[in-house]
């Protein structure tokens, strides 16, 4: 195979880096906003408090679902143009939405458009982009993509619920609307989807002679579906999930109503648990770098298990920030070893395909969480129940997480 000079510049990978965190930045910032409008849209739109949640809950839903298409399109034409082409349906759907009369027309604009929008431009284009120009800091950069992840949401909660008091929620939706346009002709210009194409090597090497990447597998999700290692990471992360963004991520104010604390204050301790969520996985990809993924993701879960074990113990009041805190650091800790396992399982040239599928279970895990957490509510009069299963199914995703092949049993097979 023809190989490419090596470039004697720069590393052009963070570059990529940069231009990666913009495009998650905005996902993230996207994503936040049907909370933010929810009350605002029901009320400038006079439709009904389920026809507004229908819609969120229809983008959360084509979001997890629109992860294993981003993948597999990314897999075959490359991370730019799908990134870019999920810039602009964001910029369209959300353009859309600030003209419809109706709650099918919000269902199709707010919910179904901005999920696929989203979900092209989400989790998924984090984990292709930090396996195809990185190896030894692989995990450093997923976490990184993490916690831009998690920026975007404490950046844009507070900016588009300032900008809806002052402009309105279209005028809020115009701007994120306008900020996806421009940055998808800068993700177009300044994106690359391997190194060769710069002629250069992953983690900016010098190696001699340079190889083109390889292809991905078109029979991959054969393979995978034929492998206990993708069910186990499926099931772990399905827990993942269920016990973060389904039980905390949509319960926790409502929790913290029944206590007898505010809004704002329950509010604050979601920022804080943001927060510290950027700290623990820019850590965690540090050591998936240093330490076999697998016992982080045991360690993970445990630690999150008892956490949520803890949570109807602790008394109302600022001791919950505690729990903030804690809780926040293993948030979403658990994308980097996930990433990881999959990239040493399946290939780097196929984790956008089978990483799409393992985010899908993730986003399945949150739906069902988020129904259950309120019906749990609603029978028992409490949250206490639904916060103790959380604990006991992240208890059984450390066992699960142990059990995926170890990488040097792994390397000693192939």
């Amino acid at each position: 195979m023809k190989s490419v000079p090596v470039s004697r510049g720069r590393f052009y990978g963070w570059v990529v880096v940069m231009v990666t965190v913009l495009a998650l930045l905005i996902a993230a910032g996207a994503r936040s906003a049907p909370g933010v409008f929810l009350l605002p849209m029901q009320q400038g739109l006079g439709l009904s408090r389920s026809d507004v949640s229908l819609s969120a809950s229809l983008g959360l839903l084509v979001f997890g679902l629109a992860s294993p298409l981003s993948g597999r399109l990314m897999d075959r034409f490359g991370p730019r143009r799908v990134a870019t082409v999920g810039l602009l349906i964001v910029a369209l759907s959300f353009a859309l939405s600030t003209s419809v009369h109706s709650a099918l027309a919000l269902h199709l604009s707010w919910g179904a458009l901005s999920g696929l929008g989203t979900g092209l431009v989400g989790s998924v284009l984090g984990a292709a982009v930090a396996t195809r120009w990185f190896v030894r800091r692989r995990g450093l950069i997923t976490g990184l993509f993490g916690a831009a992840t998690s920026a975007g949401q404490l950046l844009f909660i507070p900016l588009l619920s300032a900008w809806a008091a002052r402009l309105g929620w279209t005028g809020g939706v115009w701007l994120i609307a306008a900020a996806a346009l421009l940055l998808a002709p800068l993700v177009w210009l300044l994106l690359r989807d391997t190194p060769a194409e710069v002629g250069q090597h992953p983690d900016g090497d010098a190696q001699a002679p340079l190889q083109a990447p390889s292809a991905p597998d078109p029979q991959v999700m054969r393979r995978a579906l034929g492998s206990r290692d993708f069910w186990l990471l499926c099931a772990t992360f399905l827990v993942c999930g269920a016990t973060s963004t389904g039980i905390v991520g949509t319960h926790f104010i409502a929790y913290c109503g029944d206590l007898g604390l505010t809004a704002g204050f329950a509010a604050g301790m979601l920022a804080l648990m943001g927060a510290f969520n950027f700290v623990g996985t820019l850590a965690s990809g540090y050591f998936t770098d240093k330490v076999d993924p697998r016992f982080l993701l045991g360690l993970y879960y445990a630690f999150r298990g008892l956490s949520l074990m803890l949570l109807p113990l602790v008394p109302p009041g600022y001791a919950l920030t505690a729990f903030a805190v804690l809780f926040g650091l293993d948030y979403i800790a658990t994308v980097p070893p996930t990433i990881a396992l999959t990239a040493d399982t399946f290939g780097r040239a196929n984790v956008g395909t089978v990483y799409g599928w393992i985010f899908c279970a993730h986003q399945i895990g949150a739906a069902l969480t988020s129904w259950l957490g309120g019906v749990t509510r609603d029978v028992a009069g409490s949250y206490g129940p639904a916060f103790i299963a959380a604990a006991v199914l992240a208890g059984a995703a450390a066992v699960l997480a142990l059990g995926v092949t170890a990488p040097a049993k792994r390397s000693a097979a192939v």
